[in-house]
């Protein structure tokens, strides 16, 4: 039953994760997000090909995503095997940001997983690592206007956060350890980010302005 358990989760926590949410949304309004823009899929690039409402939606839907397989994953194995309900939906939070990342069905090309990572907090974390998470990304953001170094920060707080409620009794270091992960995986998908930031080449997120009147 464990094994059933184990590989039903990862095969479903991967395939929910891989749900190209941003492709979807571009498509829908006739514009491939992988030729525009940063060509990647991730909400950052969806608000800035198609605008904050479609940009909303496709974070929503990618944050929706990781809650759902990490959520979903305890609240159906805890009847089952309380004892691995939260081991379970720590796989579950992996495997659905690894499959946000690498879907199988854009050959493997994804988003960078910070949304999906948002919703994986949410639903499996206590609710002050989502906390935490959020108040550095916009902070970040609104200082510097780099989506990319707020995300860095926000990835880098996550299990920061968790290692210091797990001193403090209210998480554990399972879970603590999966957050690590998954900042790994976003430091790793921020690489050309990173590069152009020690460059200077960086571009920072500015609104767009309003055409002028003629």
């Amino acid at each position: 039953m464990l094994w059933i358990l184990l590989l039903s989760t990862i095969v479903g926590a991967y395939l929910l994760g891989s749900i190209p949410s941003g492709f979807l949304v571009g498509r829908a309004r006739g514009v491939d997000l992988r030729k525009e823009g940063s060509g990647n899929i991730g909400a950052t690039n969806a608000l800035r090909v198609l605008g904050k409402k479609w940009g909303y939606l496709v974070f929503a839907a990618d944050a929706f995503k990781g809650f759902v397989a990490t959520a979903g994953t305890v609240a159906i194995v805890e009847p089952i095997a309380p004892a691995y309900a939260i081991p379970m939906g720590v796989v579950a939070a992996a495997f659905c940001v690894v499959g946000h990342n690498f879907p199988v069905w854009l050959n493997f090309e994804g988003g960078k997983g910070i949304a999906t990572s948002a919703g994986v907090m949410l639903g499996l974390f206590p609710i002050m690592v989502f906390i935490s998470g959020l108040a550095v990304w916009l902070i970040l953001f609104f200082v510097t206007r780099y989506v990319s170094v707020a995300s860095i920060g926000a990835s880098i707080t996550l299990p920061t956060a968790s290692a210091v409620l797990t001193l403090m009794g209210h998480c554990d270091w399972l879970r603590v350890s999966v957050a690590g992960i998954l900042c790994i995986m976003a430091l790793w998908r921020h690489r050309p980010n990173i590069q152009r930031l020690l460059a200077g080449t960086e571009k920072k997120f500015e609104k767009k302005r309003p055409s002028p009147q003629t």
